[in-house]
C-alpha cells in the first residue's frame, strides 16, 4: 500500500463495570485502554496499514502496559514520548434500553495535558508519513495541549501530509477559558478531510442547521446543506464526512453517513443496529474506516460505505478498539448482515 498514517492525541486507562452493571454495583472494573486517535491507529493497523501513534505518557508501569497493548495490534509506538504528569482515566458505565451510557473523566494534569509546543519533534515524527489524524478532543484538554495540536497540524501541512480531523466535541473538557469554536476554527484551517456529526459542527465550528436527530429523523437535504456550509467556511478543506446516528435507545441505533467532496454528495447505506454491545469508539471506527477507504478505493462512495460498515461492526465489540478485518467489513458492505456462524 505504501501509505503511512500517524495519529496524535491522548490515550487513557478505561475502567468499566462488567456487562451492563452500574458503577460499583459489584467491586469489579474491567481495565483496558482507549482514546479517539489511538482507536483510529488500531483500526488502520488491523486493516494491514502502516499505522503509527504519537502521544505523551508517563514513564511507569501503566504507561508501559499501554504501549505494549498498542504494539500488540501492530501500531508503531516509536514516536511516543515520556513526560511529567499522569495517565488519564475514564470511567464508562454501559447504558441499556432507555438508560444512557455514562462517561466520567479523570484526566486533569495528565502527561499530554501538561505537554506544550516544542515537546514533540514534528519533523522527525512526520518523516515518511503521508497522512496525519487528530481530533477535537486534544485541543479541549488544556491550553498548552491546544497550542501543541495547532502546532502539529501546521507542521503536517508544511510537510505535505494529508490532514484529517474528527471535530469531536466534548462538553466536559472545554474548561480552561477558550471556547471550542475559538480554538477549532484555528485548527481546522489546516484540515483536508473533516469528520463530524451534527453536534460537532454546531459546538466545535459554530455551524448549525435545523435537524432533530434525536427524534429519529434524517433529513438528507439538510445534511447536504450542512456539508456545504462547512466547505464554504474552510476553502482549503477537500472533503467533509458526517455520521448520522439515530438514537432510538441506548442499544438500538440507526447508523449511516454522508460525504461531500465538493464534486458530489454521497449518502451511505443505513444500518439498523440493535442489541448494541459497546458504542464507545464507534465514531473512531468510522474515521479509521474512512481513512483506509479514501487511501485504498478509487470510488468515494466505496470509501464511505467501508467506513460505515466498519463502524457498524464496532458496535458489536466491547472496548474502545475495533477488532475487525478488511474481509469482515467488505462482507458486510456486500450485504451479508445475517450474523450466521462461519464454519
Amino acid at each position: 500500500m505504501g501509505q503511512r498514517v500517524i495519529s496524535f492525541g491522548e490515550i487513557m486507562l478505561r475502567l468499566k463495570p462488567r456487562n451492563f452493571e452500574r458503577f460499583f454495583q459489584s467491586p469489579l472494573l474491567e481495565a483496558t485502554f482507549g482514546g479517539g486517535e489511538a482507536n483510529v491507529a488500531v483500526s488502520l493497523a488491523n486493516f494491514g496499514m502502516d499505522a503509527a501513534y504519537v502521544t505523551v505518557l508517563p514513564s511507569n508501569d501503566i504507561g508501559n502496559a499501554c504501549i505494549a497493548e498498542l504494539k500488540r495490534f501492530g501500531v508503531d509506538t516509536s514516536n511516543i514520548i515520556s513526560g511529567t504528569g499522569r495517565m488519564g482515566i475514564y470511567f464508562l458505565e454501559n447504558g441499556a434500553n432507555q438508560r444512557p451510557s455514562k462517561v466520567i473523566y479523570d484526566r486533569a494534569y495528565s502527561a499530554i495535558a501538561l505537554a506544550k509546543p516544542g515537546d514533540i519533534n514534528w519533523e522527525k515524527t512526520f518523516t515518511g508519513c503521508n497522512w496525519f489524524h487528530i481530533t477535537g478532543i486534544t485541543p479541549a484538554i488544556s491550553a498548552s495541549a491546544a497550542e501543541l495540536a495547532i502546532e502539529s497540524v501546521k507542521a503536517a501541512r508544511e510537510m505535505g501530509l494529508t490532514v484529517s480531523c474528527d471535530f469531536n466535541y466534548r462538553a466536559n473538557l472545554w474548561k480552561y477559558g477558550k471556547s471550542a469554536v475559538e480554538v477549532m476554527n484555528e485548527l481546522v484551517k489546516f484540515v483536508d478531510v473533516g469528520i463530524a456529526n451534527e453536534e460537532d459542527c454546531q459546538k466545535s465550528l459554530g455551524i448549525s442547521i435545523d435537524v432533530k436527530v434525536e427524534k429519529g429523523e434524517l433529513n438528507v437535504e439538510q445534511y447536504q446543506k450542512l456539508t456545504q456550509k462547512v466547505l464554504e467556511k474552510y476553502p482549503q478543506m477537500k472533503t467533509i464526512a458526517i455520521t448520522l446516528r439515530e438514537s432510538k435507545s441506548a442499544d438500538h441505533n440507526g447508523w449511516a453517513a454522508c460525504l461531500n467532496d465538493r464534486d458530489k454528495f454521497y449518502l451511505s447505506r443505513k444500518y439498523d443496529i440493535t442489541d448494541i454491545v459497546d458504542r464507545v469508539g464507534g465514531g473512531d471506527a468510522f474515521s479509521g474506516g474512512l481513512i483506509y477507504g479514501l487511501l485504498n478505493y478509487t470510488k468515494k462512495e466505496d470509501a464511505l460505505n467501508f467506513a460505515v460498515a466498519a463502524s457498524c461492526l464496532k458496535h458489536s465489540i466491547s472496548g474502545d478498539f475495533n477488532r475487525v478485518s478488511i474481509s469482515e467489513v467488505e462482507k458486510l458492505m456486500g450485504g451479508d448482515a445475517s450474523g450466521r456462524v462461519q464454519r
